[in-house]
């Protein structure tokens, strides 16, 4: 996630002028695709998920609770971000601000949504891939890679739009190599089988696009007819081998750095603050392009200059100290838990939520919180989007009202258990018996109208 929020921080190219604000991007200089290589970390997000999926799915007893808190946990960040992004591009331009630059800022703030929406369906498909992987193993993978491969032929001999199938097949292979990770599957012996790996995966890689049809950069870049990320192209597969056998090689370093006490902590911190981190990064480099590009003046140095290189710690800085800021007003949000208990909420409707929110998900991402044809008052194309990840959170976090206030009730007796003697009973008995009389001297207290319930 840190290389993700470093290379979207790092890559852009700003000036302003007469009230337009011009992008490019560091990393189309020449001969700079290679860095992309390593920083395009996606499949390694898509590959730790699927390994923390594994860890957490093998020992699930309800399949319905397991998605509907994953995907819960997943949508509940999105709220305060689009809380604010529906509001804020119509505020700032009734307020003066140039419409151009805003409209922008509207855009990048939704356009990452399309790694959760993409991320939210795999979840979804987690229990279907988890019965594939115990029966099938490794091939699941090698169909998935054969899939991708044929996506790109069509994609490239029919019609474009046929590659985004490959949002699906790609990233599920890189999440089922994650499961293979978590079951002791890539426990190389040496760190020569490592290295030997990352070269075969770099190096396919490289065959492909010297080869091949596809571009040398992991990213997509300005202007260029063909992206490997959107939609992802087979060459991810390829990639996410070469890195893993990277990683792998580097596993003995990278363990003792984590383990110091200083970085465990900010591991941790990090962590349950995912979502968090990287919802309100690009929100952060907008406010720092507001402050440096369109309300100084400044304008970004040729990329690799001696002044690129110079004034980097002030840019990473502001937008640091942008993104603590966001982090500790929103990320209450993905800490706070929310119960799973006492819902009746079906299979299908979880997986009818998943496909809603993702819905939502992608509408954000490709048209962002404000659209070049959008008034103050006309906003509804977002709003329509906002709606449908709504549903599918309210969907996920549903309750019965019913049984919510019988375990209420039950804790209340707990809690309260020396003040009667049947509360002792309940409390102290074992079993089904007990839970029951608990739950039915709490509700009658309720109905009675004891103040103390």
């Amino acid at each position: 996630m840190l290389a993700v929020i470093s290379q979207h921080w790092l890559m852009p190219v700003l000036a302003y002028e007469n009230g337009q604000l011009s992008t490019g991007n560091a990393l189309a200089s020449p001969g700079w695709w290679i860095v992309t290589w390593l920083t395009q970390v996606m499949p390694m997000v898509f590959f730790a998920g699927g390994a923390a999926n594994f860890f957490s799915f093998r020992s699930v007893k309800s399949v319905r609770e397991w998605l509907r808190s994953r995907i819960a946990r997943l949508l509940v960040p999105v709220v305060p971000l689009t809380a604010v992004w529906l509001f804020l591009p119509h505020l700032l331009i009734g307020g003066g601000v140039p419409r151009q630059p805003v409209l922008m800022a509207g855009k990048i703030a939704g356009q990452l949504l399309w790694f959760l929406a993409v991320y939210v369906l795999v979840v979804a498909v987690t229990p279907v891939m988890y019965a594939l992987y115990r029966r099938y193993g490794w091939r699941v993978i090698g169909v998935l890679a054969i899939c991708a491969l044929v996506v790109d032929v069509l994609r490239f001999e029919v019609s474009p739009a046929i590659g985004f199938l490959n949002a699906l097949f790609v990233w599920l292979a890189a999440h089922q190599f994650g499961f293979h990770y978590a079951d002791g599957g890539l426990n190389m012996r040496s760190g020569w089988t490592s290295a030997g790996l990352a070269v075969a995966g770099f190096g396919l890689t490289a065959a492909a696009v010297f080869f091949g049809p596809y571009p040398a950069s992991m990213i997509g870049m300005p202007g260029a007819p063909v992206s490997n990320m959107s939609p992802p192209t087979a060459l991810m597969v390829s990639l996410t081998i070469g890195q893993l056998g990277l990683w792998l090689a580097l596993k003995p370093a990278m363990t003792r750095f984590a383990g110091r006490p200083g970085v465990a902590a900010a591991l941790q911190w990090c962590g349950t603050r995912f979502m968090t981190l990287y919802l309100w990064h690009m929100p952060a480099l907008v406010v720092t392009a507001g402050i440096l590009v369109v309300g100084l003046g400044f304008a970004t140095p040729a990329p690799g200059s001696p002044m690129w290189f110079a004034v980097i710690p002030v840019w990473v800085g502001v937008a640091g100290v942008s993104l603590m800021c966001f982090t500790r007003v929103f990320g209450r949000f993905e800490i706070r838990r929310g119960s799973a208990r006492g819902s009746d909420t079906s299979l299908g409707k979880v997986v009818l939520a998943a496909v809603l929110a993702a819905g939502g998900l992608l509408g954000l991402a490709a048209q962002g919180f404000i659209s070049a044809g959008d008034s103050l008052g006309n906003s509804l194309g977002p709003v329509l989007w906002v709606l449908l990840v709504l549903a599918g959170l309210l969907i996920v976090r549903e309750k019965n009202a019913r049984e919510s206030l019988v375990v209420q009730s039950s804790r209340t007796v707990v809690a309260q258990g020396p003040r009667t003697a049947p509360t002792r009973v309940a409390v102290r008995g074992e079993g089904a018996p007990a839970l029951a009389a608990a739950r039915t001297a709490g509700a009658a207290r309720v109905a009675g109208g004891d103040p103390s319930s």
